[in-house]
């Protein structure tokens, strides 16, 4: 999840006054995290004024007052993304997965073959392509790997890609970003295609908003969670941070994007491994 860049700086037939516009960036900071500097402000005025015709408001103070109405889930839910655009693509970040595949499975892999659980993480996942991706490289390694307990969560907190994650059609296009050792693991249906129903099995998909205390009570093995947090200011990162590492295993690997750093508490207890990867203390003590 990305936030929009601006597209214009204009919204014909409404004033977006700057305390409008500080209203809905406290807004979108108390609920989904993001953080609106000024300057965002000609692509709230843009793209909310197109929600404002459609839904037949006549200014942003009466849209703003639906926001907080006590039946808004819904059109926050629109809110959200109006504000942000999901940027990705199946192996993105190659060396992620290079890492995934070389370091992070193999002993993961051994452990479950001995009865244990392993977990895998994909926070933020967009429209699925990073879950699915790490599904591939599972499969890859462990062809029968539907008779260990290895299973993959994604979660976003955007509704409307999670349905389209679950669904698991991409187009032609999408689906030309994976690596031709890959292409066994989907189908092709006309213009489209469909990931395999075997991959399928080892996802489940849910909506969680990652500034919220986590509803889990096991641990994962390893968490991808990459161009999110950038988009936070640095005390939500650091929160966010310090929570993923208490949800991670002792020597579990954290995966973040290439344009985001490491701070705050949970940083004495992650080692870097790799580029922008890391590795919780085999102690597991939380910090």
């Amino acid at each position: 999840m990305t936030i929009a860049n601006p597209i214009d700086s204009r919204a014909d037939g409404f004033t977006l006054s700057d305390q409008d516009f500080e209203s809905i960036a406290e807004f979108a900071h108390k609920h989904f995290g993001l953080a609106m500097s000024s300057s965002k402000k000609p692509l709230v005025s843009s793209r909310l004024a197109r929600r404002l015709r459609k839904l037949n408001y006549s200014d942003f103070k009466s849209y703003l007052k639906e926001l907080n109405g006590p039946n808004a889930d819904a059109e926050r839910s629109e809110l959200l993304s109006l504000l942000t655009t999901n940027v990705t693509q199946f192996f993105r970040e190659p060396h992620h997965f290079e890492t995934l595949r070389n370091d992070t499975l193999p002993p993961l892999l051994e452990k479950a073959r001995r009865g244990d659980r392993v977990r895998i993480w994909s926070a933020g996942c967009s429209n699925g392509q990073e879950p699915y991706t790490i599904a591939m490289v599972l499969k890859s390694l462990c062809p029968d790997i539907e008779k260990l307990d290895v299973k993959i969560l994604g979660t976003d907190i955007d509704p409307v890609v999670v349905r389209k994650a679950s669904a698991a059609r991409y187009s032609a296009d999408e689906l030309s970003q994976i690596p031709k050792e890959y292409s066994g693991y989907y189908n092709i249906q006309g213009q489209d295609g469909a990931i395999r129903d075997d991959l399928r099995a080892l996802l489940t998909f849910g909506v969680l908003n990652l500034i919220e205390p986590f509803p889990f009570k096991g641990k994962f093995d390893a968490i991808f969670c990459r161009n999110v947090a950038i988009y936070f200011d640095t005390p939500t990162q650091q929160k966010v941070w310090h929570a993923f590492q208490r949800s991670l295993n002792p020597g579990g690997y954290l995966f973040i994007g290439h344009s985001e750093r490491m701070s705050g508490p949970a940083a004495s207890a992650l080692q870097t491994v790799g580029i922008t990867t890391y590795l919780n203390s085999p102690a597991g003590g939380n910090t």
